[in-house]
């Protein structure tokens, strides 16, 4: 990939949330929980508020997705969604709450998804998180102090995670981030940007419409 070419999915960026429906089943193997939720209005590390539209994901890229512990790619995922086929060990299904998971973990010789299973069974582990990508979003009050987003349709999902540690962005361990932060920051800006630029596109449309009234009137 070039230089400073944009990856072909935008930039990733991550979102966490405290899940009570996160639950381990009765077979001993199966974690099931909403890694995202339509309508629910939280801060991004108070650079704006954010909310996920109904239907966001009705265009997304599932084709690959993998499910970990806190994010740790580092480690075997537990589970992986390959084109979301009924064979793949993780399911992912779009419902009327939002993005609903459901994981089938080896829990016989994998040390670390009997131990995350015990764990959501206990009730220790509550969150999920996901990393996604954008490709639409709708921005309002950019010149205000605090301006909101809505995310309209989501590009890719490339993983979903159960986290020890759920907060909605903004608060706690996540907004204490510095990388998060810094991207969040570079988020506004850039929308900002983009405003400023269809701002000025459309001051010049006018003028231009303007000046070819004020020509037809002369010619008159």
């Amino acid at each position: 990939m070039a230089k400073n070419k944009k990856p072909i999915y935008g930039e990733q960026e991550l979102r966490a949330f405290s899940m009570p429906d996160l639950a381990a089943d009765d077979t001993g193997h199966t974690v099931e929980g909403h890694a995202a939720v339509f309508g629910q209005t939280y801060n991004m590390y108070g650079c704006w508020n954010e909310t996920i539209a109904r239907g966001a994901f009705d265009n997304t890229d599932f084709s690959d997705v993998l499910f970990s512990i806190n994010h740790d790619l580092s480690k075997i995922p537990l589970a992986r969604s390959r084109n979301n086929n009924a064979n793949s060990t993780l399911q992912l299904q779009v419902d009327n709450q939002g993005l609903n998971t459901r994981a089938s973990l080896d829990t016989e010789t994998n040390m670390d998804a009997k131990a995350l299973y015990g764990s959501i069974q206990r009730g220790d582990m509550n969150g999920m998180s996901y990393i996604f990508s954008v490709r639409k979003d709708e921005w309002t009050g950019l010149d205000t102090d605090m301006p909101s987003r809505t995310i309209t349709d989501i590009a890719k999902v490339f993983e979903v995670s159960a986290v020890s540690m759920p907060a909605n962005p903004g608060t706690d361990i996540i907004a204490r981030s510095q990388s998060a932060l810094e991207s969040a920051e570079k988020v506004l800006e850039n929308a900002r940007a983009r405003a400023l630029d269809s701002t000025n596109e459309q001051r010049n449309n006018d003028l231009e419409v303007l000046k070819l009234k004020n020509q037809i009137l002369m010619k008159g």
